[in-house]
């Protein structure tokens, strides 16, 4: 699968370079994987973080260029953040966090790496993995990346940040991020198919689209519910969030606030009109508490 990486096209982006001579696309990755960091993590919707957290693997690097991200240090083309691993040492770091305890293993923003990510998971199968893999992803996926997946992931947590190829193109340098979210998030439903809880309350399987409002952007919030509500109904869950934190907004001032209580509360009547289940979230920042919005068993 590693052959993927030397014209890549794993992302919508599809740079074409050859990251096996050390050509960097977009992204900014050659074709040696970078972990940033990995920890358990507290701080997921509670199906997710459970009570002894997820295990969460930042890899480093992004097919983004959101203006906003809070990850700019591990998240930049020029980034150097993180170590080297193989897929064996990913295999291993995976069944470290299990034995650490963690209820699942939380890949973050890893489509740039996934042939790599593949073959770790299945070495980690083999030597006894047996908590879910979550794949936390910004939406800005191929369905063919996708399909390397297929039967390896048990939970996708992909975003669907916009709805406007305006917005996409203004604050992640995307304008065509809509279009391959939607077509993204079709194939991770039919990967999963509907949510699945096990007796304690955790999800173990299923798709939680996540949607960060953004300042003044009450509408297109609207329309990517709506539209959520219309393609995938109750075989997902919806995390409303309002966490947004503005930094360095210079050259975006309209972004330099965080999201009122007026307009969270308009989205969460939206959400509940629209019939939507998942979660809401108490407060503005990630350390804030979700409130889960809907009846699934054992939770």
């Amino acid at each position: 699968m590693e052959t993927a990486y030397t014209h890549c096209t794993l992302c919508p982006r599809a740079c074409g370079v050859d990251r096996t001579a050390g050509a960097r696309g977009f992204c900014g990755a050659d074709d040696t994987m970078y972990v940033a960091r990995a920890a358990l993590h507290p701080w997921e919707e509670p199906p997710i973080s459970g009570t002894r957290g997820s295990g969460t693997v930042f890899f480093a690097h992004c097919t983004l260029g959101c203006v906003f991200c809070q990850n700019r240090s591990i998240s930049r083309r020029g980034a150097d953040s993180g170590k080297a691993v193989t897929p064996e040492r990913l295999a291993e770091i995976c069944m470290e966090l299990q034995a650490r305890g963690a209820h699942n293993i939380n890949l973050v923003t890893a489509s740039h790496y996934a042939p790599s990510v593949a073959r770790a998971l299945r070495l980690a199968r083999a030597e006894g993995l047996c908590i879910p893999v979550v794949y936390n992803t910004g939406g800005f996926e191929t369905v063919e990346t996708l399909r390397l997946l297929d039967g390896l992931v048990d939970v996708y947590l992909p975003d669907f940040k916009y709805y406007s190829s305006y917005y996409a193109g203004l604050y992640s340098a995307a304008p065509d991020y809509p279009d391959f979210a939607r077509e993204a998030i079709g194939e991770m439903v039919r990967q999963t198919g509907a949510p699945v809880f096990d007796a304690d309350g955790l999800l173990v399987r299923g798709t939680v689209i996540r949607h960060l409002m953004l300042p003044g952007l009450a509408g297109d919030t609207a329309q990517v519910l709506r539209c959520i509500a219309e393609q995938w109904g109750d075989r997902v869950l919806v995390s409303l969030m309002r966490q947004y934190t503005p930094f360095e907004m210079d050259a975006h001032p309209e972004l330099d606030r965080r999201i009122t209580d007026a307009e969270y509360a308009e989205a969460v009547e939206q959400f509940s009109t629209l019939g939507l289940s998942g979660f809401l979230q108490d407060g503005e920042s990630i350390s804030e508490s979700f409130i889960p919005a809907f009846d699934g068993e054992g939770v």
